[in-house]
């Protein structure tokens, strides 16, 4: 690949355009992020694809009308629920069907895990912006177990399930303790909400279709871009009449956009295209979570982590008893030599995280499915490498 300019090191935005550029680039990947390309490359593509799908004649949508209203037919029939509602973001999609949902419990609890999306990446908002209290049946890294809704000492009106619960590390409970912990809920007449942001790549573990997971739950977000993607956008499906609501809210909270064509197109695209390849992705994110396993082993690394070490959908996380820095630059440093892409950035867990070892996430999607056991093996011993 062609040689990018080096960055002040001390500037990260600059080190996060270069990163961006280099990885975005690459010969040779596992997956490709929502941001690698350009706004030509991706504006070309999403028109290609409106044009041979049939779109491209279509009319122009005003306030979520035309492409959107078929986006959200199309939604709520994969997901086999009544009605879907189309969001601009997943975070407004979820303080809505909360809020519908308090309103008909009479009961503004919530019972989530303490890593659920919206306690770590949404500032609060639940509090702030809707006035909703959070309790949480458990704070292990996993779904909470049946026993410990039934259990838990504070009443709550909705039990929030994200599927998979990501911060956690792409984790998912089998199909009977799932159907336990709903069933446990519905006990204490609370109602039941799927964060399934990435619920499209749930069956494979589960062993069930979409629709028939989809259906334990009272309501349903899903996103179109972090499995799919899409550009941008999310649905919330399930009863007509909390999707009615949840319709004159969007507008309240300002997700009522005039135009969101484009958006609507990619979520098309993502539905037609991504949808039937997951399970796949899944299947071989497998065959590249044991290869890199291997090739740690067999290289002396000590310490490390795959987890799930069965990866329960297309993404899991590798941990490593090296500087999240180092390790970041090292991933740089590989595809900067070799035009291929392994890991990206590394992290440093949290405050309640082991010391001295960084964490990633990997992601196999189409680019992957093309790479063998040996190839994976290969990379993960190019990249050790680059740490000298």
């Amino acid at each position: 690949m062609n040689p990018v300019e080096p960055v002040d090191p001390l500037d990260e935005e600059a080190a996060r355009l270069h990163r961006a550029k280099v990885w975005g680039g690459a010969d040779r990947t596992l997956w490709r992020t929502q941001v690698d390309g350009t706004v030509g490359t991706r504006l070309r593509e999403l028109a290609d694809w409106a044009e041979t799908s049939g779109h491209g004649e279509a009319p122009l949508d005003t306030y979520g009308d035309g492409l959107v209203e078929e986006l959200e037919r199309r939604a709520a029939e994969e997901l086999g629920l009544p009605a879907a509602v189309f969001f601009p973001t997943g975070t407004m999609a979820q303080q809505v069907a909360l809020r519908c949902w308090a309103g008909r419990t009479g009961s503004s609890a919530v019972a989530l895990h303490p890593l659920a999306h919206p306690e770590v990446h949404e500032g609060g908002a639940l509090a702030a912006v809707s006035g909703l209290r959070t309790v949480h049946p458990t704070d292990a890294p996993r779904l909470p177990t049946a026993e410990e809704v039934r259990e838990h000492p504070e009443p709550f009106g909705t039990l929030m399930l994200e599927l998979p619960l990501r911060d956690a590390g792409f984790v998912l409970p089998s199909w009977e303790e799932l159907t336990e912990v709903v069933e446990a809920a519905r006990e204490r007449d609370a109602v039941v909400h799927f964060d399934g942001a990435r619920l499209w790549e749930c069956p494979t573990h589960f062993g069930r279709p979409l629709a028939e997971i989809a259906g334990l739950a009272d309501s349903v977000y899903v996103s179109f871009y972090k499995s799919l993607g899409g550009h941008s956008g999310a649905v919330l499906a399930g009863p007509e009449d909390v999707m009615a609501e949840a319709r004159v809210w969007r507008h309240r909270y300002g997700g009522q956009v005039f135009q969101q064509y484009p958006a609507a197109l990619s979520a098309l695209r993502g539905l037609d295209e991504e949808l039937p390849r997951l399970p796949s992705y899944v299947a071989h994110a497998r065959v590249v979570a044991d290869a890199v396993r291997e090739a740690l082993t067999e290289a002396g690394t000590g310490w490390f982590r795959i987890h799930p070490e069965t990866p329960h959908t297309h993404q899991f996380r590798v941990w490593l008893p090296y500087d999240a820095e180092e390790l970041t630059a090292a991933s740089l440093a590989l595809t900067e030599a070799t035009g291929t892409v392994l890991f990206r950035r590394w992290f440093t867990p949290g405050a309640d995280g082991p010391p001295g070892v960084a964490v990633t996430e990997l992601t196999v999607a189409g680019p992957g499915l093309e790479w063998t056991a040996e190839d994976v093996k290969s990379a993960v011993r190019d990249f050790l490498a680059q740490l000298g």
